[in-house]
């Protein structure tokens, strides 16, 4: 898997990660569900923070989940096990070259891992010889582009434009929830449908305020700061006033709205 993480593989991101999908379970998970002896492929598990609730949420489902990092490979078996769930097999492997037979898969599920590729397309084109005929593939990315909130923010914009900025040199697209269908539909994947999940803060919803404003997207921008200030994309009075006043957006008269997109195709 050809793929530069960003946000960096460290204690403070993981539990970033595993803020983001503790808070955002039923609006990106709800509506995921495989039948009863699926074999279902979860490509780009990272320390498994998607991995719990896939495996709850289909208990009766054969899960092999995958990813480059050695290390989150073995995280993510730790979080599993700790959720007490078996039905997950961990195989530390590159998207781009996978050993298994083709269509040795009923379902594919691929979460908050497009955005780091250079080839979205090409990934998408390979894990396709891996599904059945027939066979579903769930696609969820974010869009950075997708940010507003009140207080509006110019410096908290610029702080917010340096992580997609360093995305963007690395080879990603942090605004890659939008091109979700034409990326598929690309890809040679049939009945690609879309759907925006929107996620909406105020303080009459003081559990997203904390766990999403403040300890998912707040912390992402946050944790780019020296790399952003190195890269001299921003000064660094503007990037602290930005974070600042993304943190002030969590205070009792402000509000976050953030957009992740959610695709489903067939083989």
């Amino acid at each position: 898997m050809k793929k530069a993480y960003v946000h960096g593989y460290n204690q403070r991101e993981n539990i970033r990660l595993q803020d983001q999908a503790s808070t955002l379970v039923e609006l990106l998970h709800a509506d995921t569900h495989y039948p009863a002896g699926s074999r279902v492929l979860e490509a780009g598990c990272g320390v498994g923070a998607q991995t719990v609730t896939l495996a709850k949420n289909n208990p009766k489902a054969f899960i092999t989940s995958i990813d480059i990092s050695e290390a989150s490979i073995h995280q993510a078996a730790e979080n599993v096990k700790a959720a007490g769930l078996t039905n997950v097999t961990f195989e530390q492997a590159d998207i781009f070259h996978l050993s298994y037979p083709p269509g040795s898969f009923d379902h594919i599920f691929v979460c908050f891992v497009l955005e780091h590729l250079h080839s979205p397309v090409e990934a998408m084109q390979t894990l396709k010889k891996y599904l059945k005929p027939g066979g579903t593939i769930t696609v969820i990315e974010g869009d950075h582009g997708s940010a507003y909130f009140y207080p509006d923010s110019e410096a908290a914009r610029q702080a917010i434009q340096c992580q997609v900025e360093l995305q963007r040199r690395a080879g990603g697209d942090a605004m890659i929830g939008r091109a979700l269908y034409p990326l598929l539909t690309r890809a040679g994947f049939q009945s690609v449908h879309v759907s925006p999940r929107m996620v909406y803060a105020d303080s009459s919803k003081p559990q997203l305020v904390e766990g999403f404003t403040k300890k998912t997207f707040t912390a992402m921008i946050e944790g780019v700061r020296d790399q952003a200030i190195q890269a001299g994309i921003i000064e660094e009075k503007v990037f602290d006033q930005g974070i600042k006043d993304l943190y002030r957006t969590a205070e009792v008269d402000g509000v976050f709205c953030y957009t992740f997109f959610k695709a489903v195709g067939s083989n």
